[in-house]
């Protein structure tokens, strides 16, 4: 057959048929969510309360009556087995128990307050007790915490740029959305909304594991933070290269540039998160979705230096806004949340047993890629597993961006679901939460191996 009629190996005629056949028995399965969403949804724009929920490869959204556990289950009756979560926000499983139990006691207590609580003081003895000595900030979410880990990085460095590595994602981070234009020059990422400025005087881009390109442009005396995270997640997953990090800290340290890694994602390493596991030195370490069980927060902690530093600088800033901060961020829902999920979930246990099932969704995934002959492999990051459909493992966000098959992805994303597995729609990431049994587990592999020997026969 001739490549051309291919994608990662794969016919595009089976693709094709694959997707369509796939979405026609999703909508016959759902009728009542699809006259749901079809009379009850002209309010929102697009139909959905959030756009980016039109990007599930299904022909209308799921429309969701409750998740418990590792399972979700549709307005139609649908049961489905869980590996999205959330997209990491409920990585430990939906609602956990003691997170739900903290939220129905603060519930009665008040949501807000716009004041500290005793529960904060407690929160901020356990992120430094998982995550390390740091002075920490709440936020909502991961995108504020980022944003204002970047103002402090410029109010005590004197310098205007960030510098991020090509195909990363950190929320909605004006700064990040930048990227690598052929591998050379930095631009705009292609399609931004009602974008004016010009990012390109605030950020540069490098590849990651590229220490010699991350030299050069350090080199400009003009980075303020390097803002990473430890492992690339959200495209084609993208492991650091031994010695990678280390480069990345002595490099950084050298040019005077802070490192701020962003842990949302690779918080699935381990208790934590990457930074404790692989022993690194961020001066800001950042974690939003699942800090909180599920409840929007995030958490951003300085190094005491930089918050010493900061201090300086703030003790002389003229008065005025900073720039920072939301009105219901640190509000006491999210400290009773966090508390119970510190304290309570997120534990050494929890993550062993998330471990053990990663490791065998990854051994499954694997043994099926080697019986149909795919070109493709298997990565995982702790509870995190992907399937990527390439044949070696990738080095940089150009070669992540290369191995993304849109189609291809989708129409197996469709296939699952219809087989009663639910993984993210963005990528093909899954996760283990400790939550996550066996039998599910063994299901997905089931399901992929169903899925791929249609597509290989």
């Amino acid at each position: 057959m001739d490549k051309t009629d291919q994608i990662a190996g794969v016919a595009r005629s089976r693709i094709t048929a694959m997707t369509e056949r796939e979405a026609r028995r999703f909508a016959r399965a759902r009728p009542y969510s699809r006259a749901r969403l079809e009379t009850g949804s002209e309010a929102f724009l697009h139909g959905v309360p959030m756009h980016w929920m039109r990007d599930w490869p299904q022909p209308f959204p799921l429309l969701i009556d409750r998740a418990e556990g590792a399972r979700i289950r549709d307005a139609d009756g649908h049961e489905l087995d869980d590996f999205c979560l959330g997209d990491t926000g409920s990585m430990f499983g939906h609602s956990p128990a003691p997170v739900a139990k903290a939220i129905r006691r603060q519930a009665r207590r008040g949501l807000t307050y716009m004041l500290p609580c005793e529960e904060a003081l407690e929160v901020g003895h356990l992120l430094s007790e998982r995550f390390g000595p740091f002075r920490w900030q709440i936020a909502t979410t991961a995108t504020d915490a980022n944003r204002f880990a970047l103002r402090v990085a410029r109010a005590v460095t004197g310098r205007p740029k960030v510098l991020v590595f090509n195909g990363c994602y950190h929320g909605t981070v004006d700064d990040a959305m930048i990227c690598l234009d052929e591998g050379r020059q930095t631009i705009a990422r292609p399609g931004l909304v009602g974008q004016v400025a010009d990012l390109t005087r605030t950020g540069v881009v490098a590849e990651f594991n590229d220490l010699a390109g991350l030299e050069t442009l350090l080199a400009a005396g003009d980075v303020a933070a390097v803002l990473t995270e430890p492992v690339m997640t959200n495209c084609c997953m993208v492991l650091p290269e031994p010695g990678f990090h280390d480069g990345l800290r002595a490099l950084t340290r050298a040019h005077g540039t802070l490192l701020i890694l962003d842990e949302t994602h690779t918080i699935s390493s381990g208790l934590g998160g990457y930074t404790a596991r692989h022993g690194l030195a961020p001066d800001i370490f950042v974690l939003g979705k699942p800090v909180a069980g599920g409840v929007a927060a995030s958490v951003w902690g300085m190094s005491f230096e930089i918050a010493a530093r900061f201090a300086a600088y703030d003790a002389c800033r003229p008065s005025g806004h900073s720039g920072m901060g939301t009105t219901l961020s640190a509000n006491p829902l999210q400290f009773a949340a966090m508390r119970a999920t510190l304290a309570e979930v997120m534990t050494e246990k929890a993550y062993a047993r998330m471990e053990k099932g990663a490791a065998r969704l990854e051994k499954g995934l694997a043994k099926s890629i080697a019986r149909h002959g795919a070109p493709w492999h298997v990565v995982r990051v702790g509870a995190r597993v992907e399937f990527i459909c390439h044949p070696q493992p990738l080095r940089t966000g150009s070669e992540a961006v290369a191995a993304h098959h849109p189609d291809l992805e989708a129409a197996i994303h469709a296939a699952l679901l219809n087989r009663g597995c639910l993984i993210a729609p963005f990528h093909n990431m899954m996760l283990v939460s400790p939550v996550t049994t066996r039998k599910q587990i063994d299901r997905l592999v089931a399901a992929f191996d169903e899925i791929l020997t249609e597509l290989f026969a």
